[in-house]
Parts: structure tokens; C-alpha cells; sequence
């Protein structure tokens, strides 16, 4: 038993499953601010330019004889409304991500050290500059 705790120590306390857990913590609290930016934000305004079209009350009614109602509704609007919904949180995330992304390339420019010459190419540049200084004196004379 203790060696079965041992090795779930030693796999929980991994480097992977902690940045995993990290991740999944903020990214449910990251999902409310998309989701709410969606929600509150972004859908309400493209319903100002379509003319508050409301996709969640389309629906198609079967008339079904075996039930109490007599119809079976089927609000395929809803389906619409998810996909819509998907695809300006998709967008919304590929924004923030590529804004991220082109911050992080600015940063790895500005911080690209300078590369050392190695050994071998200062001498090789000593005595090229040597030379050059040597067929200026030859030409001169």
C-alpha cells in the first residue's frame, strides 16, 4: 500500500499533471469571461445590426397522434444558436490567442541575444583583417 501512495505521489506531483491541473482551473475561469463576452457582449450587438433575429425560437412542429399535445417540436433554432455561439467564442479565443502569440514574438525579438563569435571565426577575421591591412601597405608603396 505504501509503495501504491509513493507512486501516486510521484505522479501527481509530475511536472505535466500539475500544468494540466493549472490549466484546466483557469481555462473554466477563462471560459465564463468568454462565455459571458459572447453571451453579453457580442451577440447582443450583431442582434442590433440583423434586427434582433432570435434563432432559439425556430422550430418545426410534427403532429405525433400517440402523445397528449398531439405535436412533437423540434427547435432546430436552438442547434443554429449553439453554432453561432461556437463559432464567435471560437473567434473570440483566436483573437486573444493571436494577440498573445504576437506580443510573445516582439518579446523573443527584443531579447534575441547577440551572438558570440566563436574562437575560430574571430581568429579567421584577425587574419583576414591583417591581410587587407598588409595588401593596402603593398599597394601604396
Amino acid at each position: 500500500m505504501k509503495k501504491f501512495l509513493t507512486e501516486f505521489k510521484e505522479f501527481a506531483m509530475r511536472g505535466n499533471v500539475l500544468d494540466m491541473a493549472i490549466g484546466v482551473v483557469i481555462g473554466g475561469a477563462f471560459s465564463k469571461i468568454v462565455t459571458s463576452f459572447v453571451t453579453d457582449v457580442i451577440t447582443p450587438g450583431i442582434s442590433y445590426f440583423t434586427g434582433k433575429i432570435d434563432f432559439t425560437k425556430l422550430s418545426v412542429s410534427l403532429i405525433a397522434e400517440n402523445t397528449e399535445t398531439g405535436t412533437i417540436d423540434i427547435f432546430y433554432g436552438k442547434f443554429l444558436q449553439s453554432i453561432l455561439d461556437f463559432l464567435i467564442t471560437a473567434f473570440c479565443i483566436f483573437c486573444v490567442v493571436s494577440l498573445i502569440n504576437k506580443f510573445k514574438r516582439k518579446k523573443e525579438v527584443e531579447e534575441k541575444p547577440v551572438e558570440e563569435k566563436s574562437s575560430t571565426d574571430k581568429l579567421l577575421t584577425e587574419i583576414r583583417d591583417l591581410l587587407k591591412e598588409d595588401n593596402k601597405q603593398k599597394t601604396t608603396k
